[in-house]
């Protein structure tokens, strides 16, 4: 599992895409994948060290995507997003077998991301 290597979860194409895109930029790996389902289809061979994920979208959420590939995945860092203010409180409490994950409110300007990415992860906070 690579620290630069990081799949981006949005049931909303252009989101992915464009996301994939701005981090391929700035030297990380990324794959685009458009359901919590294709992901976790293709996390286990790509061994990413990073997820990105939108926390809601048609099919399987993000937090239940985030999840699955944490346990076949358990080093790789979670941060979700949402256009949703609410989503941020399912997001920050606690989830099973002790995962935690960091959130972004939607719309975030790409610089934030980035230096999510770069940072350790106790200091993820806002």
């Amino acid at each position: 599992m690579s620290n630069s290597i990081v799949l981006v979860v949005d049931d909303n194409a252009i989101i992915a895409d464009t996301l994939a895109i701005i981090l391929n930029q700035f030297g990380f790996t990324a794959t685009a994948v458009h359901s919590g389902e294709e992901a976790l289809q293709i996390a286990e061979d790509l061994k990413p060290g990073f997820l990105i994920c939108d926390v809601q979208m048609y099919g399987m959420s993000g937090v239940e995507t985030a999840l699955r590939i944490c346990e076949k995945l358990p080093g790789c860092r979670v941060l979700l997003f949402s256009g949703d203010p609410c989503a941020e409180e399912m997001v920050t409490g606690p989830h099973p077998n002790g995962h935690a994950f960091e959130f972004l409110n939607k719309p975030f300007h790409p610089t934030l991301l980035l230096s999510r990415l770069r940072s350790p992860m106790n200091v993820w906070a806002e």
